[in-house]
């Protein structure tokens, strides 16, 4: 009898902190996240980008990755999403390709339109 696999475990880290909240401790903080996740055997970890409020700390999902990459050893970091209108996809591919090869295949892609019409007004 053939065991189905496990279930697996991931979270969607939004880069939203409190207003007026210091974004060094909010990066920090949300780095020992990413490090426990780690620990606990969490399957992945998708890190949002976003540029629409003071209060959204994670401007770049790929660099955000590289520090976590150096830090954990199992879970895989995806970005979620990378906002196309906002880079060239050619650069979105060497990033990707070079933190594919800086995380041994840990790493996941995942890119979006970038913001609704009714986050500019």
């Amino acid at each position: 009898m053939n065991l189905p696999e496990r279930m697996k475990f991931g979270i969607f880290l939004g880069p939203f902190h409190r207003v007026g909240e210091n974004p060094t401790l909010a990066m920090d903080r949300d780095m020992e996240l990413i490090q426990w996740l780690d620990y606990l055997g969490y399957d992945e970890a998708w890190i949002g980008e976003h540029h629409s409020a003071g209060w959204e700390t994670i401007s770049s999902p790929e660099l955000f990755i590289a520090a976590a990459a150096e830090r954990t050893r199992h879970i895989k970091l995806g970005t979620g999403v990378i906002s196309l209108p906002y880079h060239h996809p050619f650069m979105v591919a060497n990033r990707m390709v070079q933190l594919d090869h800086m995380t041994h295949g840990r790493v996941m892609l995942g890119v979006g339109p970038g913001p609704c019409p009714a986050m500019l007004t």
